[in-house]
């Protein structure tokens, strides 16, 4: 039986400030190491070497993101400059 929906043009991407979505989570693992750090202090819990490289990894992963979408942003930015189409 054939849909009877009225098909509607697609909405515009949203328009977001990436960098600081990644640096949100960023500040997440950063904040995650910290607690993980003072609970292994202070012999509160017993903390696996892993969860420490975790939050490791999250933090250096997520500078790179932060890096990365910096230079994507501006990449955008001149290409628009330039009139270069972009992609849809």
């Amino acid at each position: 039986m054939p849909s009877r929906r009225i098909a509607r043009p697609d909405p515009p991407p949203l328009e977001t400030d990436d960098v600081k979505v990644v640096a949100v989570g960023t500040a997440a693992w950063a904040l995650g190491l910290l607690v993980l750090l003072g609970l292994a202090a202070t012999d509160a819990a017993d903390v696996s070497g892993w969860w420490l490289g975790m939050c490791g990894y999250g933090i250096g992963l997520g500078l790179f993101g932060i890096r990365y979408c910096q230079r994507r942003r501006a990449a955008i930015e001149r290409d628009k400059a330039q009139g270069v189409p972009q992609a849809s």
